[in-house]
């Protein structure tokens, strides 16, 4: 199993969740968002190498190359423009998107008699549209935060050959609905033709 790069600690840092959340339960989400949101954002190859550097417990080893450690931790540099970048790292964005999914699958229990809606005393269960809001908005704040972990990967794109941007994977990172692709066969054409200039004209319709 990979090593957890974050923990209830790191989401002290940024968000204000309850302490009495068991941080096994956190573990799942964070364990998710690791595998279904940063390594294909990373890409394999550098996430592969990258994840190897770590220890069980999640800290970066002391012989990891320095520019791993400044992936993770951030850094202060200078752009090719000359002008000064304050690079915050790579936990936050992991961060937002494990919070995302977190409060996504928090809502709602798996019991024997199936799946329930969390209900206590002396408080109002939010309503699920209300749910996904605050989901979109983690997700955005997390996106935010890949952009500049983007930036510094393009920036310092000699220190990570193994990196490969993928235009297909910034767009399925966006939150909401999105067209994934058309379908461009005959069978999806008016009139079952590839050819388009066999449309009626306006006035005929």
């Amino acid at each position: 199993m990979n090593p957890i790069l974050i923990d209830q600690n790191t989401f002290q840092r940024y968000e204000d969740i309850s302490v009495n959340i068991k941080p096994e339960r956190l573990n799942v989400f964070i364990n998710k968002a690791q595998d279904l949101d940063l390594k294909p954002f990373l890409g394999y190859a550098l996430y592969y190498d990258f994840i190897k550097h770590f220890n069980d417990d999640g800290t970066i080893k002391d012989d990891a190359p320095q520019t791993y450690k400044d992936l993770l931790n951030g850094s202060e540099y200078l752009d090719k423009h000359g002008n000064i970048v304050l690079y915050e790292g790579l936990l936050p964005t992991l961060l937002y998107f494990a919070f995302a999914r977190f409060i996504e699958a928090d809502a709602i229990r798996y019991t024997s008699s199936g799946p329930v809606i969390k209900s206590r005393d002396g408080s109002a269960s939010v309503t699920p549209q209300y749910i996904t809001k605050l989901v979109q908005q983690q997700r955005s704040t997390a996106n935010a935060h890949a952009n500049e972990v983007e930036k510094f990967l393009w920036d310092h794109r000699a220190d990570f050959p193994l990196w490969r941007f993928s235009s297909k994977n910034k767009n399925a990172r966006q939150p909401g609905a999105r067209i994934r692709g058309i379908d461009k066969t005959d069978f999806n054409y008016p009139g079952g033709s590839y050819d388009q200039t066999n449309y009626l004209p306006l006035t005929e319709i």
